[in-house]
């Protein structure tokens, strides 16, 4: 029993590198997201420079603040909600 965990197992090492690769496989999937919608949303499709427009950088650079500030808050309120039923608490 440990006073850390309030009396559950500790979780062993494989639990924490399956934890750690599903963190990594969320912020994947969210990098992509966000990488479609903001390319979607920001960038002219005739491509007619190289570069990106001041324009287009200043929206890729919102919309990804934006996109990346909402998908925290949804995080958390989930983490909250998980933490409320008991699951993931330990970790």
């Amino acid at each position: 029993m440990s006073f850390l965990g309030f009396g559950r197992p500790q979780p062993t090492s494989a639990e924490k590198i399956a934890a750690v690769e599903n963190e990594l496989k969320v912020i994947a999937e969210m990098h992509s997201r966000m990488l479609k919608v903001c390319s979607a949303k920001c960038i002219d499709k005739t491509y007619r420079e190289g570069e990106l427009s001041k324009g287009e950088a200043v929206c890729l650079d919102r919309c990804s603040a934006k996109f990346f500030e909402a998908h925290t808050a949804i995080s958390e309120q989930l983490q909250k909600e998980g933490a409320a039923r008991g699951f993931g608490a330990g970790m």
